[in-house]
């Protein structure tokens, strides 16, 4: 359940609300959550958007916590079944939603290698300012 919290090791963990899909997609797609990750001593968190589109359960998040590090679920997922209903944010969605967060890194996610994504690593580049976006490589360790 969104906003409950836990702790693994030292860490707090926070779930998030998340939804993987327009309003009332739920009972198709399930349920889906995103979480922030608080290290010991730390008041800031590491958030992970999850499969989500932007809605404003996401930006709660803003409201809620001090985002150091996001990591977002993009792609714009859509379905040919659904026509242009979306199942993750757009570039232009997550480049929306870190005006309020204002993280200290972004990280785009779940962006590309399935069909149902329809907006690769150029359509999220271009939706962000220069220099904002931190890009990772699969299966290359990176420091974040």
């Amino acid at each position: 359940m969104p906003w409950q919290e836990t702790t693994v090791g030292d860490l707090t963990v926070t779930a998030t609300p998340a939804r993987h899909g327009p309003p009332l997609s739920r009972p198709i797609v399930g349920d889906a959550i995103g979480f922030a990750l608080r290290p010991p001593g730390s008041t800031s968190v590491i958030w992970i958007s999850g499969d989500t589109v932007l809605f404003s359960g996401v930006r709660e998040v803003a409201a809620r916590f001090t985002v150091d590090t996001a990591i977002l679920h993009l792609g714009s997922v859509q379905f040919g079944l659904t026509g242009p209903l979306r199942y993750t944010m757009t570039g232009r969605d997550g480049a929306r939603l870190i005006e309020s967060l204002r993280p200290r890194r972004v990280v785009p996610v779940h962006y590309e290698g399935w069909s149902h994504f329809h907006e690769g690593r150029a359509g999220v580049e271009a939706a962000f300012p220069a220099g904002v976006l931190t890009w990772l490589t699969p299966g290359v360790p990176q420091e974040v």
